[in-house]
């Protein structure tokens, strides 16, 4: 039940992000004309059927290719990208059916002898829901990211299957919708019912121009200008997906460092040595494609970038790893991108050569189709990056995009920490398509190792303590009240804790685990949120626009609170 949850609220949230757009305008009027075999006449609508089998049909085909197109393909030792070229034909094949009635005919042709009563007139729309589902590709995150790998790797079970079909329902919910809309208008106003011929060419047109877009990843730079919106909230649904599917490595250092994950960033002093490149087919970008090692690049300061071509999120992130590789590389830096393929047409390395050359890559690529180093590392999102110290320590992990300008920062600081007498040219801080409040709150440690905005009065050493703060709380500080156990990177709250935090942002997350519960004072808003399991993010506020506010929360016994983050 956790992983249908998960799977449906991952699927919700990939249904309404940027992702979607390229397909929203095909599921409209997709949905708003009538197939080519449906009845004609000026009053002639689209079946109530039609909605439902588009979004039927791509749900289908998504959860079926992603889970094991990768796999058969390679059973049937067929090209990885063979899904994704059959998908575009089909669509344009349908979208010339729609427009010319001969080869709208000539399509039908294969289903003229079967009996119309075990054929829907609207049949088309389950084909194009299918077509759809082939070049569909969402927004990566957590939740994807299991289902990906394990089809990939053939890791299945009945968890990752429950994952799959829930994800792919909650992707279609909000597909439904639009499918549903498109039909709503043709029925009801007028002119749709009058020009049915009409809108069935701009079906056909929008079909065509979708997969042309496709082809040619025009696609993909709008998306890049759309910021991703859900990714947060994509994080937190899917930061379970692991331990939902009895993946534990509890007593793992890098594991422990990529568990406290915050909005945008996972920091840690102590996450343990980089694990070695491994399984990697190719590399992209290396004299003479001679491998890399960790061990080889000793001395300097390394990030190795989880990556895939055709994520957006990826788009976004890599011009600034590839404006650190540039400006750096004298001074002891070198960026690794490792492309781990989200889907089956990933796996083609001219595809991923392609990819790179149109985002401007030129750092060293490793080609991980096997998911050797992906799970080496035990990395679940794209993007992700591990920045590794030049003694071969993982000093940080960063998941998503939106915090290049604090990932410089530490770049930065590992480099003069390696050779204090670096000099470092100046930093680069490309522009960041992430909507940023410049008087954001910075993430507030809560571990006596890295607090840094405690206004509060008494001991904040290691150890059991009482705390009775209760006045002068400066902007962006925070203070204690009750009993708090204070270890190195966590606070375990006691009889009658509680915290008070002074911020500014649109949303206050708390980075918390253990058993009980939180409960949070506003104003005149008091809200009890249920904590269970291992530390996880729990949203403390959530509104639309950057504000200043001032909170209590009171934690029961025995929880570990980590850190506030801010987005």
């Amino acid at each position: 039940m956790t992983l249908v949850f998960i799977g449906l609220v991952g699927g919700l949230l990939t249904g309404i992000s940027p992702c979607i757009l390229p397909v929203l305008p095909v599921v409209f009027l997709g949905g708003a004309s009538r197939g080519v075999a449906a009845p004609t006449g000026p009053d002639a609508v689209p079946s109530r059927a039609r909605p439902l089998l588009i979004v039927l049909g791509l749900t289908v085909s998504f959860a079926l290719f992603t889970l094991l197109g990768t796999a058969i393909l390679s059973l049937l030792q067929l090209p990885a990208d063979l899904i994704r070229w059959l998908g575009l034909i089909v669509l344009v094949l349908l979208g010339l059916a729609m427009i010319v009635p001969a080869i709208g005919h000539w399509v039908e042709k294969p289903f003229a002898r079967i009996p119309q009563r075990y054929v829907s007139p609207d049949r088309g729309g389950f084909v194009l829901g299918l077509a759809l589902g082939a070049v569909f590709v969402p927004c990566a995150g957590p939740v994807l990211a299991a289902i990906t790998v394990a089809g990939a790797t053939g890791e299945l079970g009945p968890g990752t299957i429950a994952l799959t079909l829930a994800f792919a329902v909650g992707c279609a919910i909000p597909l439904l919708v639009f499918a549903l809309a498109g039909r709503q208008l043709a029925t009801r106003i007028a002119a749709f019912r009058t020009r049915q011929r009409l809108v069935q060419v701009a079906s056909g047109a929008v079909m065509i121009a979708l997969a042309v877009a496709l082809t040619f990843n025009v696609s993909d730079v709008i998306q890049r200008l759309i910021p991703n919106y859900t990714e947060a909230l994509a994080a937190a649904a899917g930061s379970g997906v692991s331990e939902a599917l009895g993946e534990s490595r509890a007593d793992d250092a890098l594991f422990q460092c990529q568990l406290h994950a915050t909005y945008d960033v996972i920091e840690g002093d102590d996450c343990g040595p980089a694990p070695e490149f491994a399984g990697i087919q190719e590399w992209l970008n290396t004299p003479g494609g001679e491998p890399l090692t960790i061990a080889g690049l000793a001395g300097r300061v390394v990030l190795v970038d989880f990556w895939a071509y055709s994520c957006i999120n990826c788009q976004r992130e890599l011009p600034h790893v590839q404006a650190w590789a540039e400006a750096y590389a004298n001074a002891g830096f070198t960026a690794i991108g490792v492309h781990t393929p989200e889907y089956a047409f990933e796996h083609v390395v001219d595809n991923v050569r392609a990819g790179a050359e149109r985002i401007g890559v030129t750092f060293p690529i490793a080609i991980d189709n096997d998911y050797g180093t992906w799970n080496a590392y035990d990395n679940d999102v794209w993007p992700a990056s591990y920045l590794v110290d030049a003694t071969g320590e993982v000093r940080y992990v960063f998941y998503g995009e939106g915090s290049s300008t604090y990932e410089e920062q530490l770049i930065r600081e590992l480099l003069v920490e390696a050779e204090p007498d670096a000099a470092l040219p100046a930093a680069v801080q490309l522009p960041d398509t992430t909507p940023t409040d410049p008087r954001q709150s910075r993430e507030t440690y809560l571990g006596a190792d890295r607090v840094a905005y405690y206004a509060g009065g008494g001991d904040y050493g290691v150890g059991e303590h009482d705390f009775a703060d209760a006045v002068g709380l400066p902007d962006g500080g925070f203070q204690l009240e009750g009993t708090w156990t204070v270890g190195p990177e966590s606070l375990t709250s006691g009889a009658g804790a509680s915290i008070r935090l002074d911020y500014r942002a649109a949303k206050v997350y708390l980075d918390v685990g253990g058993e009980g519960t939180l409960t949070v004072h506003q104003g005149s808003r008091t809200e009890t949120i249920e904590v269970s399991g291992p530390p996880n993010l729990a949203t403390l506020v959530s509104r639309a626009e950057p504000a200043d506010g001032e909170l209590t929360v009171e934690l029961s016994p025995g929880l570990d609170a980590y850190s506030f983050t801010f987005g």
